[in-house]
């Protein structure tokens, strides 16, 4: 199942960094991972990722910043936001922006999953 897609993560948080693309990868995703929103942009993997997993409040720019910035550059790559910080008046707003899901810290497998199925095309 998607094997030749790419997600990218984006999170400041190490630990996500090192323990989500692992799973992401065994859901059969090619995955790159950055620590700041500046590094994504800066990275050659911008035009080639197919979803972009976002972390909603990041040093610098963003999560919700980010994903405005790619749109204004014409970038239209599904976006899953990722918080720590349960708020359903945010998630609403994030969903509104465009994103595809808005998910609270800690979440199931089974909810990444179901993210990445609607954002991607899944075989």
């Amino acid at each position: 199942m998607g094997k030749y897609l790419l997600v990218s993560v984006v999170d400041d948080d190490e630990s996500v960094r090192e323990s989500l693309p692992d799973l992401i990868r065994e859901f059969g995703f090619a995955v790159q991972a950055f620590a700041s929103a500046q590094a994504f942009l800066a990275s050659p993997y911008l035009g080639l990722t197919d979803c972009l997993i976002l972390d909603v409040a990041m040093p610098g720019m963003s999560g919700p910043d980010l994903h405005k910035e790619l749109l204004r550059r014409g970038y239209r790559i599904p976006v899953i936001f990722i918080t720590a910080h349960a708020d359903a008046s945010q998630q609403a707003k994030l969903l509104n922006t465009g994103a595809v899901e808005c998910l609270f810290k800690p979440f199931s497998e089974a909810q990444l999953i179901k993210a990445l199925s609607a954002a991607l095309p899944l075989d």
